[in-house]
C-alpha cells in the first residue's frame, strides 16, 4: 500500500484501519479471535495506521478496543502506528443508544489516561495521541502543556485534536506543534473542507473518520438491511432510515456509475475521491469483514484525475442527499468534575 506523511515526519499506510466497530458501537463486540486475525491480515495487506480509542467498548469491558489490539499488534508493534484517544467519557445515565459525551481535557486526566492506554495496548509509547474532543471548560492551551509534558517524557512522539476547528488549531498550535486532526469527512459531510488551508499552512494532516458515511457509500445497504438496537449506532442514523436512503437514490446512482467506469466499488471511489483532495488527508474507514478490509486497501491505487474530482465534487453539489450521523452529541453539564 501507499504512504502518506501526517504533520511533518508521521509515516503512516495511505489507508489507516478504524478499528471502533470491533468494539463498540456497530453491534455486540466482535469475535475477538476472529478480529485479531483480521488485523494480522490488515499488516499483511500494507495497513500500518491503526486507530482506536479509551472508551471503544462495551458497559460490561469499557476499554475492550485497546485490549484487542493491544494483544493482536504487539507481533507487529516495530513496523506500525498506533493512535489512540483520550478526553472523553460517556454520559452513562442517558438512555439514548447513541450516549452523551462528557469531555475531559484536564492536564490530569490527560496524564492518567495515557498510563492505562500504555498498558492495555502493551507498548511503551502512542506514536498518535489525541484529544478525542475538546473540553471547552479548560483552555487548549492546558491540554497542549500536558500533550508537550507526555512528548518530552517519551510517553508520545506525537499529538493531534479530534472535531478542530481553525481557532483551536492555531491556539493548540503554537503551545506544541500539533500533528493531525481527525474530523469526520466524506462526501456526504464536507463541512471540514473550509479548514484544508488552514492544515496545508500549518501542515497539519487531516485523518477522516467516518470516511464512508458509518458504511453507507460502499453501497451494501439497502431498507431491508438490519441494525440491532441498543447496540449499533446505525439503527438511529438518517442515512439509513427508509427515507434517508430513499433520498440517497440518486447519489448512489452516480457513484456507482463511476465505479463501474473505473472498474472499481463505490466504497473504493469515496476514498480515492478523498486522496485525490490533498496529499495530506488519510481515511480510516472500519470494518469486521475481510473482503471489505481488502476492498479498501485497493482503494490507495486507484488513482483519479483532476476531471473527475472535479465532477463529483460537482455532482455532491447538485444531487439531493439525506441528513448525515453528525456524531456524539457533547453533554451540556460536565457532570463529576471538579
Amino acid at each position: 500500500m501507499k504512504t502518506r506523511i501526517l504533520g511533518k515526519d508521521l509515516k503512516v499506510s495511505a489507508i489507516g484501519l478504524g478499528c471502533m466497530g470491533m468494539s463498540h458501537a456497530y453491534g455486540p463486540a466482535a469475535d475477538k479471535k476472529e478480529m485479531t486475525r483480521l488485523l494480522a491480515q490488515a499488516v499483511d495487506l500494507g495497513y500500518t495506521f491503526f486507530d482506536t480509542a479509551e472508551v471503544y467498548g462495551t458497559p460490561e469491558h469499557p476499554h475492550d478496543n485497546e485490549e484487542l489490539l493491544g494483544e493482536a499488534l504487539r507481533p507487529f508493534r516495530s513496523r506500525i502506528v498506533i493512535a489512540s484517544k483520550c478526553g472523553i467519557r460517556f454520559d452513562e445515565t442517558s438512555k439514548e443508544v447513541n450516549k452523551p459525551l462528557i469531555p475531559d481535557g484536564r492536564p490530569e486526566s490527560i496524564r492518567q489516561a495515557i498510563d492505562g492506554s500504555l498498558m492495555r495496548l502493551q507498548t511503551d509509547h502512542l506514536d498518535l495521541y489525541y484529544i478525542h474532543r475538546i473540553d471547552r471548560n479548560v483552555p487548549i492551551e492546558e491540554t497542549a502543556g500536558a500533550m508537550k509534558e507526555l512528548m518530552e517524557a517519551g510517553k508520545i512522539t506525537h499529538w493531534g485534536i479530534c472535531e478542530a476547528d481553525e481557532e483551536i488549531l492555531r491556539r493548540a498550535h503554537k503551545v506544541c506543534p500539533v500533528t493531525a486532526v481527525q474530523n469526520r469527512y466524506s462526501m456526504m459531510y464536507r463541512d471540514y473542507e473550509a479548514l484544508f488551508p488552514v492544515l496545508s499552512e500549518l501542515q497539519i494532516g487531516f485523518v477522516a473518520f467516518s470516511p464512508l458515511a458509518n458504511g453507507f457509500l460502499s453501497a451494501r445497504y439497502d431498507q431491508t438491511s438490519h441494525f440491532e438496537k441498543g447496540t449499533d449506532y446505525r439503527s438511529v442514523m438518517p442515512q439509513f432510515s427508509r427515507e434517508g436512503m430513499e433520498k440517497n437514490k440518486k447519489l448512489m446512482e452516480e457513484l456507482s456509475r463511476m465505479a463501474r467506469e473505473k472498474e472499481a466499488t463505490p466504497a473504493q471511489i469515496s476514498l480515492a475521491w478523498m486522496l485525490a483532495k490533498e496529499p495530506w488527508i488519510v481515511p480510516i474507514p472500519g470494518t469486521r469483514k475481510e473482503d471489505r478490509l481488502m476492498e479498501n486497501a485497493g482503494a490507495s491505487e486507484l488513482v483519479l484525475t483532476k476531471e473527475e474530482v472535479c465532477a463529483l465534487d460537482q455532482m455532491l453539489d447538485t444531487t439531493p442527499m439525506s441528513e448525515v450521523f453528525g456524531g456524539s452529541r457533547i453533554a451540556k453539564q460536565a457532570s463529576g468534575r471538579n
